[in-house]
């Protein structure tokens, strides 16, 4: 690896797909969540992520709704409000 090309604090980062429940060990500077254990036995820094290529709908195939902020509720709940006016 060539030397003095990756910015301050490049580190290994464990990144956890809390929706997937499966983690990696990437290269990275991203601020840290906290800390875990890696299957080496090594602790690293662990940053928790909502949706990685282990669970985004275009790589794995399968259609479903990824609400985490409850965003699709609100948008429902709007526009039942707005065709009962209509009525």
């Amino acid at each position: 690896m060539k030397t003095d090309i990756h910015p301050k604090g490049y580190r290994k980062v464990i990144f956890k797909d809390t929706s997937a429940n499966v983690s990696f060990l990437i290269g990275s500077t991203v601020k840290e969540d906290g800390k875990d254990t890696w299957t080496d036995g090594q602790e690293y820094p662990m940053k928790e992520i909502g949706i990685s290529s282990a669970s985004h709908p275009f790589y794995t195939g399968q259609e479903k709704v990824m609400d985490t902020a409850g965003r699709v509720e609100k948008f429902k709940a709007k526009m039942s409000k707005v065709a009962s006016r209509k009525k």
